[in-house]
């Protein structure tokens, strides 16, 4: 019932969260000035990474489940990537870094991808039907 294209991006999506997850929980500070960052609050970064982890590696533990934990996380991904994609474009217009650009690519081709399997799977899982009660 699920693609297995779909499977296979929630593997990328795991390979890439923990790519940048890792460096940037570690040595934010390193990480981000090398990156271009002027001024760099750790705790937010290390926030970021977390956020990363728990995301990437709930799609490769979730990566072989069914339709109903797929729609759980396409939400949060679309929900993620798209709250992401809006601040970061938000960040450029106030002077971020021009590594931000790249940040933004990468939120937004992920968003389009989770939106379109979303979209997609919609009609995959089956609404859930409301009890009446008595005599209704």
């Amino acid at each position: 019932m699920i693609p297995p294209s779909l499977r296979t991006w929630f593997i990328i999506h795991f390979a890439l969260d923990l790519l940048f997850a890792i460096p940037l929980f570690v040595a934010p500070r390193f990480v981000l000035e090398l990156s271009g960052w002027s001024s760099v609050d750790p705790v937010a970064a290390r926030l970021v990474a977390a956020a990363l982890f728990g995301i990437g590696i709930q799609s490769f533990i979730g990566r072989n489940e069914g339709p109903e934990a797929f729609k759980a996380m396409l939400n949060l991904k679309v929900i993620w990537s798209a709250s992401a994609t809006l601040g970061i474009f938000i960040s450029l217009l106030e002077g971020a870094p021009i590594l931000a650009w790249l940040l933004l690519a990468i939120f937004l081709a992920f968003n389009l991808v989770w939106t379109y399997f979303a979209i997609a799977l919609r009609g995959l899982v089956p609404k859930t039907k409301k009890k009446r009660g008595p005599g209704r």
